[in-house]
């Protein structure tokens, strides 16, 4: 019996979203095909200049725009970012830092301060059911 290992295919949009960038800034023959595993694995690898280009100067997609800004996805939705962002305009707002901002940064800081707390306490009630 022999082994036929068929190739793993993403839609652009899944493969964009694994490298972290924007599809709609990507080439279009990225755009317009599929992606294999090991093209996946070897962009990863060895990225293009194109690659290179977009993961340092954006347009950036939201997860990683609201990553760089400290802020949820949800948060940039409140603060009216909708759209994909270059980095130097969330460079700018980092220096603007507007009101939404802000705000949107200090419920970060709480959410994870709860989070911590959370594992802290399972951590602990896990080390009591132990002992």
């Amino acid at each position: 019996m022999t082994e036929h290992q068929s190739t793993q295919t993403m839609k652009p949009a899944t493969a964009a979203k694994k490298l972290g960038v924007y599809l709609d800034a990507t080439p279009a023959d990225f755009r317009d095909g599929t992606v294999t595993r090991a093209e996946l694995n070897a962009l990863q690898a060895d990225p293009p200049q194109w690659l290179r280009d977009l993961r340092r100067d954006g347009p950036h997609p939201r997860p990683v725009v609201a990553a760089k800004l400290g802020v949820s996805i949800a948060g940039l939705r409140r603060g009216g970012v909708t759209e994909a962002l270059t980095t130097e305009q969330i460079e700018a707002l980092k220096e603007e830092r507007p009101e939404w901002l802000e705000r949107e940064r200090a419920v970060q800081a709480d959410v994870r301060k709860e989070a911590a707390r959370v594992k802290k306490l399972h951590a602990e009630r896990a080390a009591g059911a132990e002992g």
